[in-house]
């Protein structure tokens, strides 16, 4: 589909990937681009028009969706990672990280599947992470999470598909955002997230492994699960 023209939806628009999807919509000739921000006020992004919503809260994201009803695309980006190691910590991270990263995105995807529809199918993205893939016994909350949300990339694919809507599943290693700042690794610009990812939605493709990182783990799903484990 056409970028130009289209209307869309960024959860999580405030900083980091959200604010490069926002910015690369709008440079894209995007007629109007609703940013998800849990704090309307404190949002100063020209062009983009902010848009209150938490994606735990099911109230917000239903006015979301009366008020961004010419929506024609949704993003949902908005994401946590705080959850504990493996063998140490409260499991009150791992399980608000399944509330905002999976049941969230579950949420804000039913809420806008019938403006999708009613605007001609559209398209819908959900930014998942090499972790949905890979071992990680640092952040297992958030990788099950995502793995999670992969799952559910999928089945929204196969139950969108009959009104037309294409879905899109985004995996990428580090990205150089401020959740990454203490990673002394190699990582990904966020804009470079966002210019490969409308990329493919103007193509039509339904998978999007923006860096090495991602085309490699994705390869080795088919071989023997040591190769899923991140290298010592």
């Amino acid at each position: 589909m056409e970028i130009k023209g289209s209307v869309a939806v960024v959860t999580g628009a405030n900083k980091g990937i959200g604010l490069a999807f926002t910015r690369a919509l709008l440079a894209r000739g995007a007629a109007k681009v609703y940013a998800g921000v849990r704090n309307p006020e404190d949002f100063r992004e020209p062009g983009a028009e902010p848009l209150r919503l938490d994606v735990t809260d099911e109230d917000q994201i239903a006015a979301a969706a009366a008020t961004a009803s010419d929506a024609t695309i949704l993003i949902n980006n908005a994401g946590i990672q705080v959850g504990p190691s493996l063998l140490e910590g409260s499991l009150d991270g791992a399980r608000r990280e399944l509330e905002v990263n999976y049941l969230g995105t579950w949420a804000v995807s039913r809420a806008f599947a019938p403006v999708l529809a009613a605007g001609g199918g559209g398209a819908l993205v959900n930014m998942l992470s090499v972790a949905s893939w890979r071992v990680n016994e640092r952040w297992p909350g958030y990788a099950a999470s995502k793995a999670a949300e992969w799952s559910l990339t999928n089945a929204l694919r196969v139950g969108l598909r009959p009104q037309g809507t294409l879905v899109v599943g985004v995996h990428v290693g580090p990205v150089d955002t401020e959740a990454t700042m203490g990673l002394d690794v190699p990582k990904v610009p966020a804009a470079e997230v966002a210019a490969k990812t409308l990329d493919a939605i103007s193509r039509g493709e339904t998978e999007v492994l923006v860096d090495e990182a991602s085309r490699q783990v994705r390869a080795a799903l088919s071989g023997p699960v040591e190769l899923l484990e991140p290298a010592p």
